[in-house]
């Protein structure tokens, strides 16, 4: 399905420990256990340390302190209590569902990315598919927002440096969700099975690089008029999130299943 991580590979030559062996760190360190439910993937390894970043790392005093709120706090977090704090409109709309969408994708790695055993891909596999689906509508709710604005307003489209990672990421993010899609539910279009699983590590690989464009977006949204104008969001509090997700994220990553040996 839609995905940031890769579609399960039901590949003989690449179960067992070479399977189990995450980028960083020992065999068996980010996988999934047999007999234990797939929900704990969310947290498993350094899955808890992507939870914070992707997040928040601290609530302090949302109300009372809500910019020091944004200080301490952590991707979702920060850019949801910047949208709550200010005025609300229809364009609020439009970071709040990013937003999510980036959170969905990143719970949708880290759900399928423990999973080794056929039975356990297979499920990660559906439950990834319908977290990334949820995403992707979100991206393409968020798109539909900013596009009437734009036309509501008679605004500039496609002129600031986030506006073109944007649109570059909603494309990359709808071909990475017809390819996640057609490769696993439908993979008789590629002319066999195996030919579709020869791009599963294609697609893993583009999906990873697309969580980072995503944060890449983000950090370039708050250099924009309706960021330094109204939400105040730093910059630098985007990257200390984006950093901290990635390495929760990344060391869980099973070099195997990229194709490295």
């Amino acid at each position: 399905m839609a995905s940031a991580t890769g579609i399960p590979q039901e590949n003989p030559a690449t179960q067992g420990q070479a399977e189990d062996e995450p980028l960083l760190g020992r065999a068996g360190d980010a996988s999934q256990q047999d007999g234990k439910g797939i929900q704990f993937n969310f947290v498993l390894g350094t899955a808890i340390i992507a939870q914070a970043g992707i997040w928040i790392v601290r609530w302090r005093r949302l109300l009372r302190h809500a910019q020091s709120l944004l200080t301490r706090s952590q991707l979702a977090a920060t850019i949801w209590a910047s949208v709550f704090i200010a005025p609300l409109s229809l364009f609020s709309a439009h970071p709040l569902l990013n937003s999510a969408g980036l959170l969905l994708t990143t719970q949708a790695i880290l759900i399928l990315q423990p999973t080794h055993a056929p039975k356990q891909k297979h499920l990660g596999t559906n439950i990834h598919a319908v977290i990334n689906g949820t995403a992707v509508l979100s991206l393409l709710a968020a798109f539909i927002i900013i596009e009437y604005n734009k036309f509501a307003h008679a605004g500039a489209h496609f002129t600031s440096p986030h506006g073109i990672l944007g649109l570059i990421t909603y494309i990359l993010f709808a071909i990475q969700a017809i390819v996640g899609i057609t490769q696993y539910y439908t993979p008789a279009i590629y002319g066999s099975v195996d030919n579709a699983k020869a791009i599963y590590k294609y697609h893993r690989m583009s999906g990873y690089l697309l969580v980072i464009l995503s944060f890449a977006t983000v950090a370039a949204a708050t250099q924009t008029g309706f960021n330094t104008g109204t939400l105040h969001i730093k910059l630098w509090a985007v990257i200390v999130a984006a950093v901290i997700t990635l390495i929760g994220l990344l060391p869980r990553i099973k070099k195997q299943k990229l194709g490295f040996q």
